[in-house]
């Protein structure tokens, strides 16, 4: 007995369960104790095992730092989307209240060009101006990013709803590299803030989620982000191929301002006649460049057209996309010249006995225009 408790004993003994000294005849005892043995060996190296891998995942568990599970990154995923949507949301609901009311965009970088993008042929598709298409957008977008996390948004499922997502976001990616082709080819020269400022919420919304998909994902709708990025691009295309035969002999004229002489001497009735009209407060509204505002003033002579009340509706020059005047625009100013008289407007070239009578003006026979 003393050799079944020596610690000391050989290395094979001390892998093994050693056996007490039993007699020779008890074979059936002997063979029971072995297998006793061979199960108590067993449970206690499983016993062990169980501790030591608790041990271990416990030490892992302190020493390693947390990572977040797939749900957490997609709800961190949903809620980029909702912030950036509603950043863009906000943006073209501003814009569309520009459009709306006719005003001038506050533009901190690029001056009046900014203004001018967003009043050009193409910011409108299919007649629909694109800050409100952007409400819808960029609206939907949040909407989803606010309820994909609740597991079934709008009863369509999350898995649904991140397809959609994805869809919307690369619809949004592939329009506004659209729209950024055009800025540099079209309207090169102008800069737009707002339309920079969108392009980086679309690329934004839609890197971020496609980062919530895995690489078998992405293999799996690579057809879906193709199909949607060809249908946008086929879209814009036909509203602005649709749309370009109506203004396309004025797509690249860029015309800076310029002044042309009145030659024509002035006779007594047209100078009298343009002073009465400057002091009742008559305007005639023009642009540099049309030729019927340059025979206007022809009629009236070099002496009498220098009295007139002439407004000039494009002050900076011309060239695609440029804005007409406020004071134009505001009063609806859609022809040259226009003549306002007494809150009567007349468009195109008139007569100066037509002018005198609208205006009332009481001439002697002597000063009647030959």
């Amino acid at each position: 007995m003393a050799s079944f408790v020596n610690i000391s004993s050989s290395p094979l003994m001390s892998r093994s369960c050693p056996l007490p000294s039993l007699p020779s005849r008890s074979v059936t005892a002997r063979t029971q104790f072995k297998g006793w043995c061979r199960g108590l060996r067993v449970k206690c190296m499983s016993s062990g095992a169980n501790q030591d891998a608790e041990s271990e995942s416990e030490t892992t568990t302190s020493s390693s730092p947390p990572y977040p599970s797939l749900s957490s990154s997609s709800i961190s995923t949903y809620n980029w989307c909702a912030a950036l949507g509603g950043t863009g949301f906000l943006e073209t609901v501003y814009l569309t209240y520009l459009k709306l009311t006719d005003s001038d965009a506050f533009c901190p970088l690029g001056g009046g060009s900014c203004g001018d993008v967003l009043n050009s042929d193409y910011a409108i598709v299919f007649g629909v101006p694109l800050p409100v298409i952007g409400i819808v957008a960029y609206g939907f977008v949040a909407a989803l990013g606010l309820q994909l996390p609740r597991k079934n948004p709008f009863g369509i499922g999350e898995s649904n709803g991140r397809l959609i997502l994805l869809a919307t976001a690369t619809s949004m990616a592939t329009a506004s590299g659209y729209f950024l082709y055009i800025l540099s080819t079209k309207l090169s020269g102008a800069s737009c803030s707002y339309c920079l400022m969108s392009a980086f919420l679309s690329f934004s919304l839609f890197f971020i989620t496609l980062k919530d998909f895995g690489l078998q994902e992405i293999q799996k709708v690579l057809g879906l982000q193709l199909s949607v990025a060809f249908l946008v691009i086929a879209a814009l295309s036909t509203s602005y191929g649709t749309s370009a035969p109506a203004s396309s002999s004025l797509a690249e004229i860029n015309l800076p301002y310029f002044t042309s002489e009145i030659t024509t001497p002035s006779s007594p009735f047209a100078v009298s006649l343009a002073r009465h009209l400057h002091s009742i407060g008559a305007k005639m509204y023009g642009a540099f460049w049309c030729s019927h505002c340059l025979e206007q003033k022809q009629m009236f002579g070099k002496e009498a057209s220098d009295i007139l009340d002439y407004v000039e509706c494009f002050p900076d020059g011309y060239r695609k996309g440029t804005k007409i005047a406020k004071v134009c625009a505001d009063a609806k100013i859609e022809g040259f010249p226009t003549w306002v008289i007494n809150d009567q407007v007349l468009s195109g070239e008139q007569e100066l006995s037509e002018l005198a009578q609208l205006s009332g003006f009481k001439y002697s026979e002597s000063s009647q225009p030959t």
